[in-house]
């Protein structure tokens, strides 16, 4: 594969990927076919655009094409590949699980607000108030140190020389 070709595969798969991760499936699915029908399948980044492609297929809804090139991928000269292939096949062909509908939280669709109930919306809603003004001030007590009880303060100083010695000691033994 020449130079020009090898960058023309590292622009689609990046295309791909930024597409993909953007939520624009469709169009990562276009870059990541055009990348993967100009490179080398079986070299190691044939296997990566590849995996990409699968997922991309999967999030536009294209199952059938996510599983057939994950049943090819499980086949792949490189290692890798061939395990993130047979992961991918694996959740692919896992069953669907059921769910009830008062599991879900629905979002509602605003895009059939106009403009104006948009902005009329957001100016009615009051600004939040500052939180400093929300906030009453504590007031802290001060604390009597002839009350403090120094007793237990023993423990800590013996786990603090043990830790000295043990480091010491670590340290003379790594010499």
């Amino acid at each position: 594969m020449n130079s020009e070709t090898l960058e023309l595969v590292r622009t689609e798969y990046e295309a791909g990927k930024i597409a993909f991760e953007s939520g624009q499936y469709r169009q990562s699915v276009q870059h990541l076919q055009k990348a993967s029908a100009l490179v080398e399948r079986t070299s190691s980044l044939g296997g990566d655009v590849q995996i990409w492609l699968v997922t991309a297929y999967e999030a536009a809804g294209q199952r059938a094409e996510a599983i057939a090139l994950c049943n090819q991928l499980t086949h792949h000269p490189h290692l890798d590949t061939r395990k993130q292939g047979r992961r991918l096949l694996y959740i692919l062909e896992a069953p669907r699980l059921n769910t009830r509908p008062e599991w879900l939280v629905q979002i509602p669709d605003l895009t059939a607000l106009d403009e104006s109930e948009a902005t009329a919306r957001q100016t009615s809603i009051p600004p939040a108030k500052s939180s400093k003004s929300q906030r009453p001030k504590a007031e802290v007590e001060p604390v009597d140190l002839s009350q403090v009880n120094t007793k237990d303060n023993r423990f800590i100083w013996l786990a603090l020389i043990a830790t000295v010695l043990t480091l010491g000691s670590l340290l003379l033994m790594s010499r």
